[in-house]
């Protein structure tokens, strides 16, 4: 019959309107991805170089400390020592939680 006809197609018509906002749905969720995995490897990148930047500044800073150490006399060394927290003297004994630099992401916003 006609009705049977038009309930068919109508059905039809809908099943793949279905399809249709599935496929729009997985490219916005693909779109979503890609842009996070690109803002994460750029993160990385960023983080990278500071990383790198950091090594250098401290490897310059442990030849400049070791040279200053040579040069100073064993009274300066004493005077400047007994200046000092324990704590910097001594790290090894801070508490567990004391030793490690509250953390600060300078990321940006994705």
């Amino acid at each position: 019959s006609l009705l049977t006809l038009c309930l068919s197609l109508s059905s039809s018509a809908s099943g793949a309107s279905v399809v249709a906002i599935d496929n729009k749905i997985e490219q916005a969720m693909d779109l979503v991805k890609n842009h996070l995995m690109y803002a994460v490897r750029e993160e990385v990148e960023v983080l990278k170089e500071q990383i790198k930047e950091l090594l250098e500044k401290n490897s310059q800073l442990e030849r400049e400390n070791s040279l200053l150490k040579t040069l100073a006399s064993p009274e300066q060394l004493e005077k400047f020592q007994s200046r000092l927290p324990a704590e910097v003297l001594c790290p090894e004994e801070q508490s567990p939680g004391a030793a490690a630099p509250a953390q600060h992401s300078g990321g940006s916003a994705v």
